[in-house]
Parts: structure tokens; C-alpha cells; sequence
């Protein structure tokens, strides 16, 4: 067992017994070797089963939707990515910074693709930070696959987009686990006919995901959660980085979730914006 993961054990102990949260959530073991799960440890005994190790690619974030008052304080394993997903719920009026227990973890990187793209390996915020923070590799190009579907013709990205949605079966995994579509009801769940109804076909599937693209849009955290939840593969993250690329070339550099205090950057206006594009 890894000291960092005999560290995690022991915080959650600790914080359980003393009674300062009411539950921790973070990493448990599954019966595949190169899986793990989420698990809510009410429990001192219980801290027993956390996990630490490289394939604890599940974002925790999300699962703070599922108790906005809680009666006690939330305990949450945060790395980079929990904790800008974090910053953009506290924002957005979905969780109360007083209602958490932030439990820092810097990221050594895990067995997932979007780690490739990882900006931010140490927490942005936290209550206590449980071993040195790590030092920032430089990532990929984080538009790499934009800038390779900007390079098709017209008519190959409509085959490019079109054969992706024919494959989409609208599980609705990507908006289940994105830690910002935090609407209480999705227009998708509504009874409605039309372009917004629920139909299968290529035309509807595009519509859903052009529609959950321009919504999460500028407040996406670039976490991967929506392509790794997806049971078909699609490249998900595509349609909001490329409006994040927009962004960027236009009004210069945006990253989402940073801090809790900036806004959206479709929710802000500032006479000293670039409108080049005007």
C-alpha cells in the first residue's frame, strides 16, 4: 500500500471520528484490477476501503448534486480536476463552499486519455493538502483534435459529425456525469415532440449535442468526465473545445473554473473586450 493512499485512509478516519463531515467521498476498489469506483464513506471503519493508484480516473465532483444540504459537511478527495469542477458549482449557486471539506490530493496523472490534456495537476482549493504538490507538466495541445477537424472540408465534417451521432444512443451519460449540467430538470427529460423531443435518429442525436455543447460551453472544466462515461466512445469533449478555441482566439485566454469568483465568460461583458470580430 502507497503512503499517499495510507494518508487518504487516515484523513478520512480521522475526519469521520472527529465528526467533522457527515460522509467522505473518493476512490473505492472493484473486482477488475484496473478499475475503481466512487464510494461514500460514512464510517471510520470504512476509510479502510479507500483506493489510491492510477487508475482512480473517476471525477468525485459531480456526486456533491446529490446532497445540496447536507447536515453536516461533505468530505471530498480533490484533486485539479474535482476542485475546478468545484469552483464553477460554487459559481454557479450549486454548492456551498461551507457546506465542503476539500481534502487535497496532487495528481502524479492516471490511465486516462484526458490526463494527457491535464492543465492543473494540484487542487485549486482545499482544506488541507495532504502531500507536496506536483509540478505542472506541459500538456499536449490542448485544441490538437479541434485544429485536426478545422482541417476537413465542409462536407468532411459533416460526415465526420454525422457518423458520430449515428452511433450516439442517447444514454445521456455525458450530461449524467458533467459536473456542471447541473439543471434540475434536462429539456431531453421534458415530454416534448419536435426537434425537442427524444427521437433516435442522426438529426435529433446531432441536436442534443449541439445543444449540451453550447450549454456547458464556457463553463466546461475540461475534465473528460463526459467521453469517459460514454458507453460508445464519441469524442464528446470535440464540440466544447472547439467553442473554448473560439473563445480563446477571440477574446484571449479562458480556462473555466480556476477560481470561484470569475464569471462565465458568456455571462460577463467588458468594454476592453477584443471585437475584432464586430
Amino acid at each position: 500500500m502507497s503512503d499517499r493512499q495510507e494518508k487518504m485512509r487516515q484523513s478520512a478516519e480521522k475526519l469521520l471520528r472527529d465528526g467533522e463531515v457527515g460522509y467522505v467521498i473518493g476512490w473505492g476498489a472493484t473486482r477488475f484490477c484496473d478499475r475503481t469506483t466512487p464510494v461514500f464513506i460514512d464510517s471510520p471503519e470504512g476509510a479502510a476501503s479507500l483506493v489510491w493508484n492510477e487508475h482512480a480516473v473517476n471525477s468525485l465532483a459531480k456526486y456533491l448534486l446529490d446532497d445540496k444540504y447536507p447536515d453536516k459537511k461533505i468530505g471530498l478527495f480533490a484533486r485539479g480536476c474535482e476542485s475546478r469542477a468545484v469552483n464553477r458549482m460554487i459559481k454557479d449557486n450549486q454548492v456551498k463552499r461551507e457546506s465542503l471539506y476539500l481534502i487535497g490530493v496532487p495528481c502524479d496523472g492516471k490511465s486516462s486519455d484526458r490526463c494527457r490534456l491535464c492543465r492543473e495537476r494540484n487542487p485549486l482549493v482545499y482544506d488541507v493538502l495532504l502531500w507536496e504538490p506536483e509540478a505542472n507538466a506541459a500538456p499536449a495541445d490542448r485544441f490538437e483534435r479541434v485544429r485536426g477537424v478545422e482541417a476537413m472540408s465542409p462536407d468532411e465534417r459533416y460526415r465526420y459529425w454525422g457518423g458520430v451521432y449515428d452511433r450516439c444512443i442517447r444514454c445521456y451519460a455525458c450530461r449524467n456525469a458533467c459536473p456542471v449540467c447541473s439543471c434540475r430538470e434536462c429539456y431531453v427529460d421534458m415530454g416534448r415532440t419536435g426537434f425537442q423531443g427524444k427521437q433516435h435518429s442522426r438529426s435529433d442525436n446531432q441536436i442534443f449535442g449541439v445543444t449540451r455543447a453550447f450549454h456547458v460551453g464556457d463553463r466546461c472544466i475540461e475534465c473528460g468526465e463526459c467521453e469517459r462515461a460514454c458507453p460508445m466512445g464519441l469524442p464528446i469533449m470535440g464540440q466544447t473545445q472547439k467553442m473554448l478555441k473560439e473563445i480563446n482566439e477571440l477574446s484571449g485566454e479562458y480556462e473555466c473554473g480556476l477560481d470561484a469568483d470569475s464569471d462565465s465568460f458568456l455571462g460577463r461583458f467588458d468594454l476592453d473586450d477584443k471585437d475584432e470580430f464586430m
